[in-house]
């Protein structure tokens, strides 16, 4: 593959995400896309045969991405700011990848190759992930949990974090959706792990929380 070829390929991808995001994706065509880069359609189509393979790729980069930078460190013990880490990866994860969350049944539907990695990637690499950070916040003795849990939380925080872009959409119909809002899911997520923070973290837990709340009215 040359040069030009990856260099027009990583920009259709890069494009074609920032389009998705700010317009949504069921309103972009690829002629959209072509005409935002400059290119024929025939350039595009070079690259990509349609629409879900662009999005099925920027999938992939969603997945790097959590996968990359929610790993739990294997030289180093977990400390109190892995989960400030652990909360601002999740909501710029989703921030970044936004697009993909405003109508996930519609788009998982129309696009079966995604379909299949996604539910793979939430039942195994994100369940195994959320499974591990908890067990290690437990040993760390961030949280008190019981390990039967463990695995309730996760989900609970999953749903928050996956769907909190498309419940401020219908719940500040008027506002914009915007980094802030992120901020507000944060919030939500530390209130359903508030219960499990023990007394010697408080503090910090407390701090985290303070820090979340002045972001979010900035």
């Amino acid at each position: 593959m040359s040069k030009t070829r990856i260099k027009t390929y990583d920009r259709i991808i890069q494009e074609s995400l920032k389009l998705f995001n700010e317009q949504g994706e069921r309103s972009i065509t690829t002629n959209h896309i072509a005409a935002h880069l400059g290119i024929s359609p025939g350039n595009l189509y070079y690259h990509f045969r349609n629409k879900e393979e662009i999005v099925y790729q920027i999938f992939i980069m969603y997945r790097e991405f959590i996968n990359q930078r929610l790993a739990v460190p294997e030289d180093r013990k977990m400390t109190v700011d892995d989960l400030v880490n652990y909360l601002d990866t999740a909501f710029l994860a989703m921030w970044q990848f936004r697009f993909m969350f405003y109508d996930l049944p519609g788009l998982l539907a129309r696009n079966p190759q995604m379909q299949s990695e996604y539910h793979q990637f939430v039942n195994t690499e994100l369940k195994n992930i959320l499974g591990e950070h908890f067990r290690e916040f437990i040993r760390l003795g961030l949280l008190k949990m019981d390990e039967e849990d463990i695995e309730a939380v996760s989900i609970n925080i999953w749903l928050v974090v996956k769907f909190w872009f498309a419940f401020e959409q219908t719940s500040r119909p008027k506002a914009p959706i915007t980094e802030e809002s992120g901020h507000r899911g944060v919030l939500q997520v530390l209130a359903l792990l508030k219960p499990y923070v023990q007394p010697e973290y408080m503090h910090a837990f407390r701090s985290l929380y303070e820090r979340h709340t002045a972001q979010k009215a900035s």
